[in-house]
């Protein structure tokens, strides 16, 4: 790590000499557009700049967030300036002059003055574009996803470049299931005990935007080696009343959500509620165990069939406020409660053969029934208080944000075990295991531009989380359950993370290249009270680059790197026992080590005259201390006192290294103007080298298709399809998984309502999947039949006086590539 960091310093010293010797300098004019009235920005003004005499613009831009813009490279001359934005009167500025002597032109506060009559109703809608390729992170908008309408934020994922979700709902990127989800660019409890859950209870049409960040920079926190995926929340800071209303209703899911937004001058409030539910699902389960004694001379065969009904619910809501204090301090204050749950119970017939392979004789045949039930509830509680301050440089700002976060879950779980043969006991166990979890986050970022293309960011942050514990067990006992004191205990944990980063921006060798360079420092310390964890304090320190090239206005080349760790949460180090299947028991593992990752990265861009585009990825990622479950089969396993017989313990542990290196293809060609192709491919080899044990190569690949057409008259129609291969893993084979999706919508009165329809694969009840897994001493089959098919019809009112909807101005450092506009 040492060598690392001397490089980067001298790579560091290089580039900025390098970037100094080639800087140009160029004039510019810069402004920033005042509401003249409440004294707020004026975001997305149009700036037109004229030539004196002439009445057509020859150059001009927009505002950002700030109110502020500014044009560079405006020769010698005298010039016109026009600002213009809807439901304000046009500004002009006559006689600007720039010569030699005054290159660089500050135009200063320019007041727009409010239109009082306008009309009581206007509607403008721009086409967003479907993905953005940016410096740092790839955006996926879902304004015009159609086939997702209805779902939830799993089912948009489904859809991003470089993720892949499989049938239970389990999120990869670029194959690394360790990622860091964040809600508006913060973390949340509600992702601790399972994201699976919190995801399955955030609406799609909640959603405005998935940004995913393969190669984070040295701003965001370390942790994910896989990479970070930021689910952006609908909201707006128009003025007067505005909202949507979104309801659905299906054979699989009902969703219900709505917002409203509140704005006067200066202050503004957002909220927003949602809720849905899934619907009772039967799921048939079979699986067939096999497993050999120690001396290979007794085999025992497991067969298990039965089904489960699952369902899952939950609502959201939140509070935003925003009160712009000057046109440079914002103040920003939240609030958010989430609530999820799911119950999942059934019923399973088991046979259990014993065989003496000496004389192929068989000395038992047990048959059982067991019966199960789970119960899972989540509640969490966020708030957050930011503090935007700009300064007269442009781009200079100052941020102070503290966030924190309350979550309180309950697991709770019954199975009894009845035998029909042997004149054996019934057995079975219940437990309660109630959880509180308190995160806090305190970060100060500071951003100064130190010259035309060359800017500082620095920061720093402290993380604090505290976890209590309490498992309770009882036993059944005759026909009575009693406290278990064996299996019954409470614990605490707490993780506290110190972080400080330095990250540039310059340009070099005459703005050939584009970079961004950063250091990440983290101090972590954790404690506990588990059994036998021995968790030392750890310091790491990470670098991240990005290299881009602009080759011209339609294609670019970027080259990134980042060094990433996976630190074990609580649920991989807690030793609680899951003994819901006394057959199949998981628990934690409280000695495992952070994984390790380095992450590479190769992206292309490319745009075409008429609208066509693609984006080509290729990555390397190599973990050390990979973190992966692994079984292993037990002839007797003894729990807290109490022995259980034939089991398979799946485990957490640190399993040598994991190599993933593959490519990423996006592409999106508009065939007609009525009808636009995307298809999202990714292929990747997972190599697993785990010492004493044979190297594990698997191969997997993922592709869809999204088709839109434009019938004309607001009406769309849409169909997604999506294939998940097979892959081999340490011990066995994920299975594949196929779909698709059609949707329709129309849209009524200037698009203020619109209604769709839309199918899950239609014609099959259920999806079929079988995997395997394997041992030294054991071989597993596992087959399921999971209904997936559903109908639906969805329902959305916009209503307020004004809607305003512009493309947001692309990232600087890359090209203004006409990107898929993916249907109107």
């Amino acid at each position: 790590m040492k060598n690392i960091f001397t490089a980067l310093l001298i790579l560091f010293s290089f580039l900025s000499k390098a970037s100094a010797y080639s800087a140009e300098f160029k004039g510019q004019i810069l402004g920033t557009v005042i509401d003249s009235i409440t004294g707020a920005p004026v975001d997305y003004a149009t700036i037109s700049i004229f030539k004196k005499g002439n009445k057509a613009p020859f150059n001009g831009t927009v505002t950002d967030s700030k109110g502020n813009f500014s044009i560079k490279g405006v020769g010698p001359g005298e010039y016109r300036f026009a600002i213009d934005f809807l439901g304000y009167r046009r500004k002009s500025i006559d006689q600007v002059v720039v010569n030699d002597n005054s290159q660089d032109i500050s135009l200063g506060r320019i007041l727009l003055a409010p239109i009082r009559n306008q009309l009581q109703t206007v509607t403008v809608v721009g086409a967003a574009p479907t993905i953005e390729n940016k410096i740092d992170k790839l955006v996926y908008n879902t304004a015009n996803d159609l086939t997702s309408q209805g779902g939830v934020a799993i089912d948009v994922l489904r859809k991003v470049p470089m993720v892949t979700v499989d049938i239970d709902g389990n999120v990869q990127l670029m194959g690394s299931p360790s990622i860091r989800f964040l809600i508006n660019g913060k973390p949340s409890t509600i992702f601790g005990s399972s994201v699976t859950d919190a995801l399955q209870t955030i609406p799609a049409n909640q959603i405005k935007s998935i940004e995913v960040i393969t190669i984070p920079g040295a701003k965001y926190d370390i942790n994910g080696t896989g990479g970070i995926i930021n689910i952006i929340l609908k909201d707006n800071k128009l003025q007067g009343v505005n909202g949507t209303i979104n309801l659905s209703a299906g054979t699989r899911r009902d969703n219900g959500s709505l917002n409203l937004n509140i704005r006067k001058g200066t202050f503004g409030v957002n909220a927003s509620f949602s809720g849905n539910e899934q619907v009772n699902t039967n799921t048939i389960n079979t699986s067939d165990n096999l497993s050999y004694n120690s001396r290979r001379d007794t085999s025992t065969r497991l067969f298990q069939r039965g089904n489960s009904a699952f369902n899952r619910g939950g609502y959201r809501t939140g509070l935003n406020f925003n009160w712009s204090i000057t046109p440079k301090d914002e103040l920003t204050a939240s609030f958010g409660y989430n609530h999820f749950s799911n119950h999942n119970n059934g019923l399973t017939n088991q046979e259990q053969v014993i065989t003496n392979l000496s004389n192929n004789s068989i000395a038992s045949d047990i048959l059982s029934v067991r019966n199960s039930d789970s119960r899972f509830s989540e509640k969490s509680f966020d708030y957050s208080l930011e503090y935007k301050k700009l300064f007269k440089k442009e781009d200079q700002e100052l941020d102070i944000s503290y966030n924190t976060s309350f979550g309180n879950n309950t697991v709770n779980f019954f199975q009894q075990q009845d035998y029909l043969n042997g004149g054996y006991k019934s057995s079975g166990l219940r437990s309660n295991n109630p959880g509180r979890d308190h995160q806090t986050e305190i970060a100060i970022d500071y951003v100064r531009p130190v010259s035309d293309n060359f800017t500082l960011e620095t920061g720093v942050k402290g993380e604090f989380d505290n976890i209590n514990n309490t498992v309770v067990t009882d036993s059944l006992s005759g026909v009575n359950f009693v406290p278990d004191a064996n299996q019954t205990y409470g614990f605490k944990y707490q993780n506290k993370v110190y972080a400080y980063y330095l990250s540039t921006t310059f340009s070099m060798f005459n703005k050939f290249i584009d970079s961004k360079v950063g250091l990440r420092d983290e101090y972590t310390t954790i404690s506990s009270n588990f059994p036998g964890a021995q968790i030392p304090s750890y310091n790491i320190v990470a670098p991240s680059i990005v290299f881009s090239h602009k080759i011209d206005k339609t294609q670019s080349f970027k080259l990134s790197y980042a060094y990433r760790i996976e630190r074990p949460d609580d649920g991989d180090l807690n030793p609680f026992y899951n003994i819901s299947d006394p057959h199949n028991i998981s628990t934690g593992n409280p000695s495992l080590k952070p994984e390790i990752g380095h992450n590479y990265e190769l992206a292309y861009n490319k745009s075409f005259a008429k609208g066509a585009n693609i984006i080509i990825s290729a990555f390397y990622r190599y973990n050390s201390n990979d973190i992966q479950s692994f079984t292993t089969h037990y002839d007797t396993l003894s729990v807290g006192g109490t022995k259980y017989s034939n089991v398979y313990l799946n485990q957490r542990y640190n399993i040598g290294t994991e190599t993933t290196e593959g490519i990423s293809l996006f592409g999106s060609v508009p065939v007609t103007s009525k009808l636009n192709l995307r298809t999202n491919m990714m292929f990747s080899d997972r190599i697993t080298a785990n010492p004493g044990s044979p190297t594990v190569s698997g191969f997997m690949y993922r592709l869809n298709l999204n088709a839109s057409y434009e019938f004309g008259q607001d009406f769309t129609a849409e169909i997604f399809g999506n294939y998940n291969s097979s892959q081999r893993n340490l011990q066995g084979t994920r299975p594949a998984f196929a779909f698709y999706n059609l949707a329709v919508r129309k849209q009524f009165l200037n698009k203020k309502i619109s209604i769709g329809l839309s199918a899950a694969d239609p014609f099959n009840e259920y999806i079929n999947f079988r995997s395997t897994t394997s041992g030294n001493n054991f071989y597993q089959t596992n087959s399921r039949q999971v209904p997936f098919r559903s109908f639906g019809i969805t329902f959305m009112y916009k209503f307020g006086k004004l809607e305003f909807k512009k493309d947001k101005q692309k990232d600087d450092n890359m090209p203004d590539v006409p990107v898929d506009r993916g249907g109107k």
